[in-house]
């Protein structure tokens, strides 16, 4: 199936799924970081929209926890960079619909929570189709080692998803019922 019929496709499914205000679990989250030895504490999350899974509450807790919590900022050329952010600060809406922060305090994540449409038990996503988190993990890849978790509903599994020599594979999937790695 084409990358953009199965967009529209896994959408919908999503869609029907979020009405049930699905939580994933904070300490699962924190597992796989001591596993992987995470000492620097700056976490890229994002802005849930379209119905992706919320990881806002997930962030709230990272705070808590005295990580330093980013969002990311849409550039040109299909670029993104993160930037340092707190529940306290304020949010503009880019030219998508989604809130990024004002605050203009780059940072280099080290561990990121990645949005997807699709996945499959091989760690492949299925984004937008901008190529931005591509991009950006390509980027940060050269600077410091970072943990890609996607995160989804179980129910956005798909068998096999078609991908090119851009496509970056995460490093685990974590979802309201499993943990893919």
């Amino acid at each position: 199936m084409l990358k953009s019929k199965l967009r529209k496709k896994i959408l919908k499914v999503r869609q029907k799924f979020n009405t049930k205000n699905i939580q994933l679990n904070f300490n699962q989250i924190i597992k796989i970081l001591k596993k992987e030895k995470i000492t620097n504490k700056i976490i890229g999350g994002y802005y849930p929209v379209n119905f992706e899974i919320d990881d806002l509450a997930l962030l709230r807790k990272f705070k808590k926890n005295k990580f330093n919590i980013s969002l990311p900022v849409i550039k040109k050329n299909f670029q993104m960079d993160f930037y340092s952010w707190s529940f306290s600060e304020p949010l503009k809406i880019n030219k998508y619909g989604i809130p990024e922060p004002e605050n203009k305090n780059i940072v280099y994540p080290d561990v990121l929570l990645i949005p997807l449409l699709a996945f499959d038990k091989n760690l492949n996503r299925l984004g937008y189709g901008g190529g931005y988190y591509d991009r950006l993990i390509e980027k940060l890849s050269k600077k410091k080692n970072i943990i890609k978790i996607g995160l989804a509903f179980s129910v956005q599994e798909i068998d096999k998803v078609p991908i090119n020599m851009y496509d970056q594979k995460l490093d685990y999937i974590v979802t309201n019922k499993l943990i893919i790695k």
